[in-house]
């Protein structure tokens, strides 16, 4: 399956932890507004599978920024949606200036990108399409970050994300990601699922995430206050690194002391 989902590269995303009685209710919400994502697959009660590989540098400062709240940090991963060998890699890098998500993607051949994952220079062939600029232009930007910090790859995060968005474009994107697993990286696209972290909230199973460009919609904003939702902290790569004692850094706080949003 090759995904080629139309994605806004600035955006804000607001998140929140609910239980399915709640998703329910957010579903009827959304049904009015939002049509399923094109990916979505029947036999996975309409979602599909999301893998990322994630990046850190020693000392891991991008878990340990997350962790401390900075409002401006990044992360460098690698996502994919299948495990099909000749699917390709999107290699991105997710900014969050304050409030605001800025996101660079690149298209990848899958075993190119292994290479690239080891540390090597990316060649503009490497890309699915070559004669995307902003694509390599993404890549660049991606291996630059990355060997900025020595970074390399660390945990990988897999789950299952029900999407919703707009017909005509992806201004609007409200999803839930459930049974996130994971576990340390060992040099494949092997799926890895070495431990399942537990919810941040006992009874809270579901991440519900509501993405917007520009203006926080009306119908999200009476749909918040109807279901009385309150805005979380919920860094996936964070919980599951935490997991592993062999990735997290020593002196880690729990992931259940991360804020809460006012």
């Amino acid at each position: 399956m090759a995904f080629q989902h139309r994605m806004q590269r600035n955006r804000f995303e607001y998140k929140y932890l609910i239980d399915e009685r709640c998703a329910h209710d957010v579903r009827n919400f959304a049904r009015a507004h939002l049509v399923r994502d094109e990916f979505a697959r029947s036999e996975m009660k309409w979602a599909y599978p999301t893998h990322s590989i994630y990046f850190d540098g020693p000392g891991l400062p991008l878990y340990q920024a997350t962790v401390q709240g900075h409002k401006n940090r990044y992360k460098l991963r690698v996502r994919y949606y299948s495990e099909n060998d000749q699917d390709p890699v999107f290699f991105e890098m997710k900014r969050r200036v304050s409030d605001i998500v800025l996101k660079d993607r690149a298209l990848v051949k899958r075993d190119r990108a292994l290479r690239i994952m080891a540390g090597e220079c990316p060649r503009i062939t490497d890309l699915i399409k070559p004669n995307d600029l902003d694509a390599w232009s993404a890549l660049r930007r991606f291996c630059d970050a990355r060997d900025n910090i020595a970074a390399t790859p660390r945990v990988f995060v897999s789950y299952l994300r029900e999407a919703w968005v707009k017909s005509t474009d992806d201004n609007v994107r409200l999803t839930f990601d459930r049974d996130l697993c994971g576990g340390q990286y060992a040099g494949s696209f092997a799926l890895k699922r070495d431990v399942f972290p537990p919810p941040l909230l006992p009874g809270h199973p579901c991440v519900l995430e509501l993405k917007f460009a520009d203006r926080f919609p009306h119908w999200f904003r009476e749909m918040v206050a109807a279901l009385n939702l309150e805005r979380r902290n919920n860094a996936k790569y964070v919980q599951t690194a935490f997991c592993l004692p062999q990735v997290r850094p020593a002196a880690a706080p729990p992931a259940l002391n991360w804020r809460v949003y006012a």
